[in-house]
């Protein structure tokens, strides 16, 4: 599927309250695998557009009167367990289906 479609359906479902197990676990591996350049890009860029920037990483941003910025990050360990936990849930299926392969034989 094009990634636009995809993208467009997922909000669909989104906004009907179908959002699937597939989808989460996508979010939490583009979430804990992501790169932050974008991020960084808006800290550095006098005028940075921000309709071209994926800030989906992005937690916190602060400036001071000095002009320093402190950039915070999502917790990419956090997102890394919980897909962790999701992968685990997966398997269990496929060790069950595995296992009754192994017993047809």
């Amino acid at each position: 599927m094009e990634p636009k479609k995809m993208a467009g359906s997922l909000k669909t479902r989104i906004r009907m309250g179908r959002v699937r197990r597939e989808d989460v676990t996508r979010r939490l591996a583009e979430l804990a695998f992501g790169k932050a350049n974008d991020c960084v890009r808006l800290a550095l860029e006098d005028a940075p557009d921000l309709d071209k920037l994926d800030l989906s990483l992005l937690s916190e941003v602060k400036r001071n009167e000095k002009g320093t910025v402190e950039i915070k990050l999502i917790d990419r360990l956090k997102a890394l367990e919980q897909l962790a936990l999701e992968a685990g849930k997966d398997s269990g299926g496929a060790e069950a289906f595995l296992q009754a392969m192994r017993e047809e034989v």
